[in-house]
């Protein structure tokens, strides 16, 4: 335990006496939180107005295929017959409103969280029922719209930006972190010195994860801090929840580190492979832009992905309200990642030491 304490220390103060490592792993994401949320801050996130139509609504089925383009340009409709399925998509955002006939009265179930959104859907509903209306001359009214709101767990930009720029910062500093430490220390033939030493491999590796661990939490703290402060964010009652999370993320962030590390020679190959790896799964992962623009297939396929599971697990429970449920899933993948990408690093790290 001495000589872990003794490494940690060395690689913290180390760390904080590099100037340019301080900069790109805590003030480099810190302004892209500040730019992105000063101009999204108080945006909705939804690139569409999505509606859920369930079951037959006729102001919509009778519409002719020229008219049903023209509302397709302002709706994305989906058809669903679970109309307690549809609210729930309501409700956590996916879908802007659904809307059901009962007799002769069209009702709509709209967010509450995107007003803009709801008062062109109420508009569009409105208006085919006055058209329906129109036709039926010399009658009473065929329908009448019913306009109700759904309690909503969607989120604002700010709220969706910290969770994805968060997880981006932390899988930099701590991919990038790995890697470069122990291909310095590989070139330096620290590896085998340490190896060598009563300290030992297993205590060079838990060094690395202490620090890490610790810068982690103290840009979660820093993001939190300053998008609440300046940006609105608020907070859920399980926020909390976001902390093992992020500790979790860390130790997978690390384990792509230090493979990386394990299997390059410079420290410029180091980088090369952790910018290969980070950059396309942060955009994969929804980090920077909703995943709803990206087809059906590569959403699913990006849940394997840890930076992913992140993301989600995070932004349930610091946004959506979510609770111990919602983060079971995302710390399982998490802790498995690191564990197995670990387990080949040190591997491959023993190799070459013996």
């Amino acid at each position: 335990m001495n000589g872990l304490g003794t490494l940690s220390q060395i690689l913290l103060r180390g760390y904080l006496r590099d100037k340019a490592s301080l900069f790109f792993t805590l003030a480099f994401p810190l302004l892209f939180l500040v730019l992105l949320g000063g101009l999204f801050g108080g945006a909705d996130t939804a690139p569409q107005v999505k509606v859920a139509v369930v079951g037959p609504v006729d102001v919509l089925d009778a519409l002719t295929d020229g008219q049903r383009a023209q509302i397709g340009q302002v709706l994305a409709i989906t058809r669903t017959t679970d109309l307690a399925a549809a609210l729930d998509q309501v409700r956590s955002g996916d879908e802007t409103a659904a809307i059901v006939q009962q007799g002769t009265q069209v009702q709509v179930h709209y967010s509450a969280a995107d007003p803009s959104s709801a008062a062109t859907v109420r508009s569009v509903v409105e208006s085919l029922v006055q058209g329906a209306n129109l036709a039926a001359t010399g009658q009473p009214p065929r329908f009448t719209v019913s306009v109700t709101t759904v309690q909503d767990a969607s989120v604002k930009q700010i709220q969706y930006l910290t969770p994805g720029i968060l997880g981006w910062a932390i899988a930099t500093g701590a991919t990038f972190g790995a890697a470069s430490t122990l291909v310095v220390w590989r070139q330096r033939r620290l590896t085998q010195r340490l190896a060598l030493s009563p300290v030992g491999v297993p205590a060079v590796v838990g060094a690395r994860i202490l620090v890490s661990l610790g810068l982690a939490l103290a840009q979660t703290l820093l993001f939190l801090g300053i998008a609440a402060a300046f940006f609105d964010l608020q907070l859920t009652g399980a926020w909390w929840l976001a902390i093992p999370l992020v500790l979790a993320s860390t130790l997978a962030f690390l384990s792509v580190g230090l493979l990386a590390g394990a299997t390059t020679r410079s420290v410029e190959a180091g980088n090369a492979v952790c910018n290969i790896v980070v950059i396309p799964m942060a955009f994969l992962s929804g980090s920077f832009v909703p995943l709803s623009f990206a087809p059906d297939w590569l959403q699913a396929a990006s849940l394997v992905l840890p930076l992913r599971q992140f993301n989600e697990g995070v932004l349930d429970v610091l946004s959506r309200g979510g609770g111990i449920g919602d983060v079971v899933v995302p710390l399982a993948v998490l802790l498995g990642f690191a564990a197995v990408l670990t387990t080949v690093a040190v591997r491959l790290i023993r190799r070459e030491a013996d």
